[in-house]
């Protein structure tokens, strides 16, 4: 039995020290800074555009693309044509005056491997067209995240409301237990 009780006490002993151990903060090391690397391709890209612009110089829609070789290119170019404004802008003395001319436009997009730039350019198909009184696609796509935020924040109060109303006609506990909750007699002590 002294054996038992010996290796018993060894075993609180250790299991108390493992304890107080887990209980301490162990030290993590620093983060370290990771570094980014963007491979670009080693090959020439090419993509064209054709895209209508309104009056304001906007681009309405794309009509149809000619991609490149690489699918993200092929992405970026084509949401920078979506965005993008086609005007012609006229300096004189400190006023500056632009125009836009509705239509058809083509632009290219041509990546050099060699500098890793992106040349872009524009030339029109054709002047006029039905959609010269169209909104932007920029701005049609700015419209529709103003109203679907505005309808997550609407369904996020929604939600909140609810859940505040459940909470409200939640029984108390002294009515869920049929007693009210005894008050303490003593205060609490706490070991040394």
């Amino acid at each position: 039995m002294k054996f038992w009780a010996a290796g018993s006490a060894a075993v609180i002993a250790a299991l108390t020290t493992c304890g107080l151990a887990s209980a301490a903060p162990t030290p993590h090391p620093a983060p370290q800074t990771t570094r980014v690397v963007i491979r670009l391709p080693k090959y020439p890209l090419h993509s064209e555009v054709v895209v209508e612009v309104n009056a304001k110089g906007q681009v309405v829609r794309i009509k149809s693309v000619k991609p490149s070789k690489l699918l993200s290119f092929n992405y970026q170019t084509y949401g920078n044509a979506l965005q993008m404004w086609i005007r012609k802008c006229h300096t004189q003395g400190n006023s500056t005056s632009c125009t836009a001319d509705v239509g058809l436009y083509r632009v290219t997009y041509d990546y050099d491997p060699k500098t890793t730039n992106v040349t872009r350019h524009v030339a029109i198909i054709s002047r006029g067209g039905s959609w010269g009184n169209e909104p932007g696609a920029a701005t049609v796509m700015m419209d529709m995240f103003k109203k679907q935020a505005a309808a997550a924040a609407a369904a996020e109060r929604a939600a909140e409301q609810k859940q505040q109303e459940q909470n409200s006609k939640l029984p108390s506990l002294n009515q869920i237990r049929g007693a009210a909750t005894p008050a303490p007699t003593h205060p609490p002590t706490l070991p040394p």
